[in-house]
C-alpha cells in the first residue's frame, strides 16, 4: 500500500485546510484509515480514524473541528479541519492498517502550521 498525503500549509489561527490521503490500493479493502500527526520531540499521535463501515474515531483534542471522511472511488481519504489552533501545528501523517497481516503503512508527512 502506498499513500500520498496532501494539503498541508500555513494557516492563520481559526482558519481551515483540507488534507488528503491517496491510496493506491481500493480503499474498501482497507480496514481502517487514519491521521496521525506528531509535535517536535514528541511520538505521533492518533487524530482521527474512519472504518470501511465509516465509523469514526476523533481524539478529543479535536473532537467538533476535524472532520475525517472517504471518497471509496478516489481511493482518498480526507481530513477537515475548521477552527485551527496555534496547537493543531504539526506533520500530520495518513496511515492504513491491514489487521489481517497486521501491517501498517504511512505516507509522507505534511505541515500544519497555524499561526498569525
Amino acid at each position: 500500500v502506498q499513500l500520498q498525503a496532501s494539503g498541508g500549509g500555513l494557516v492563520q489561527p481559526g482558519g481551515s485546510l483540507r488534507l488528503s490521503c491517496t491510496s493506491n490500493r481500493n480503499m474498501l479493502s482497507i480496514d481502517l484509515m487514519s491521521w496521525y500527526r506528531q509535535f517536535p520531540g514528541k511520538r505521533r499521535e492518533l487524530v482521527s480514524t474512519i472504518t470501511t463501515g465509516d465509523s469514526t474515531y476523533y481524539a478529543d483534542s479535536v473532537k467538533g473541528r476535524f472532520t475525517i471522511s472517504r471518497d471509496s472511488a478516489k481511493n482518498t481519504v480526507y481530513l477537515q479541519m475548521v477552527g485551527l489552533k496555534p496547537e493543531d501545528t504539526a506533520v500530520y501523517y495518513c496511515n492504513a492498517y491491514l489487521p489481517i497481516i497486521a501491517t501498517n503503512y504511512w505516507g509522507q508527512g505534511t505541515l500544519v502550521t497555524v499561526s498569525s
